[in-house]
């Protein structure tokens, strides 16, 4: 019954629409003639009261910040696990942060598992940034699972020295923050985010956040740092259908780690200062080695964080052009502006002869 043809002129299942082959299941019902690609698709419709109105593969999502899908032009999957591997300077964990703002701008739940700051920290770095999260933590949309203050010997302590301003922030990350007793023990890691994906009822909705594996790595063993993290691609990326966004500070070393997981990730996002662009200045860039399954477009660009707007691209080769034409035109316009005062004054002395 599908009227539906791809280019090439081949019909869609009537089931589950993907394209059918030449040798298509063919089923008559009250005078209608349906097609499908596979007897399996006959007999679910058969036993189903609905059908597919389109083919959703591994759906893929638009993250939200403009240097990833301006180079994802499919879209990035949402069973991905993604490391994002950056030099200490280019602000990763402010990625992170927007990464987590969009998703929450789309109403979907969010989660971060802090290795390197406490809580109140964490909503400090959406706060300056001009994104107000207190309503998402108040309606239970973002949750933080706090791997941090376990260093923390005298917790009342910590808290009776906070400010007033700081102990707000206090008591409104609370009820949404869930504290690791010990973070070395991954068995407890993987069992509070559980739980936290399944009390937000994150199934194909929503993304995690890794701060820092680097951090993660320097607590474990290195065998028990890999398993982690593939036992968390399978649960968290592949069973759930949640993707998850991991931060690593790179330190010069490539094989150690977490920089040695490209093998294992789904996808690789790189930032880099680099100084050979413009001398003298470091320039932040940004680039996706790789993302499997959708179209790449593996480009360094240049950025930059701006209150509001998040990440925003630029050409640094451009602006350092607009800049010389800017000090030009000052340049140009100065000695005039100088000429102003010594002609008044000739015309004065003129006037007084």
């Amino acid at each position: 019954m599908s009227d539906t043809p791809s280019d090439n002129g081949q019909e869609r299942c009537d089931f589950c629409r993907l394209l059918c082959h030449e040798n298509s299941v063919v089923l008559e019902y009250e005078g209608d003639t349906y097609e499908f690609c596979s007897e399996t698709c006959r007999d679910e419709m058969r036993e189903n009261d609905r059908v597919f109105t389109e083919y959703h593969g591994f759906r893929q999502i638009v993250t939200g910040v403009s240097a990833l899908d301006d180079h994802l032009p499919e879209g990035l999957p949402r069973n991905s696990f993604v490391l994002i591997s950056g030099e200490g300077g280019t602000r990763d964990n402010a990625i992170q942060t927007e990464l987590i703002w969009r998703t929450l701008e789309r109403d979907e739940p969010a989660v971060i598992l802090s290795f390197t700051e406490p809580p109140i920290s964490i909503v400090e770095q959406f706060l300056s940034l001009e994104w107000n999260v207190l309503p998402y933590l108040e309606a239970g949309l973002f949750h933080i699972i706090d791997c941090f203050t376990y260093r923390v010997g005298d917790r009342n302590r910590m808290f009776a020295r906070m400010d007033d301003w700081n102990q707000f922030l206090h008591r409104i990350t609370r009820s949404v923050t869930t504290t690791v007793r010990d973070p070395t023990d991954t068995s407890e890691l993987q069992h509070k985010l559980d739980n936290c994906l399944e009390s937000l009822s994150m199934g194909d909705i929503g993304i995690v956040v890794f701060d820092s594996l680097t951090e993660f790595g320097t607590l474990v063993q290195p065998v028990q740092a890999y398993d982690f993290v593939k036992d968390v691609r399978a649960d968290v990326c592949k069973g759930r259908f949640v993707p998850v966004f991991a931060g690593a500070t790179f330190v010069g070393e490539e094989d150690i780690f977490p920089h040695d997981l490209s093998y294992v990730v789904d996808g690789f996002i790189e930032l880099q200062l680099n100084g050979s662009i413009i001398e003298d200045v470091l320039v932040k860039r940004i680039r996706i080695r790789k993302m499997n399954s959708v179209l790449t477009v593996p480009e360094w660009v240049a950025y930059e964080y701006t209150d509001t707007k998040g990440l925003v691209t630029f050409d640094p080769v451009e602006e350092l052009e607009k800049s010389k034409e800017m000090l030009d035109d000052s340049s140009e316009s100065a000695p005039n502006d100088r000429q102003h005062p010594a002609s008044d004054a000739q015309s004065t002395l003129d006037t007084m002869k």
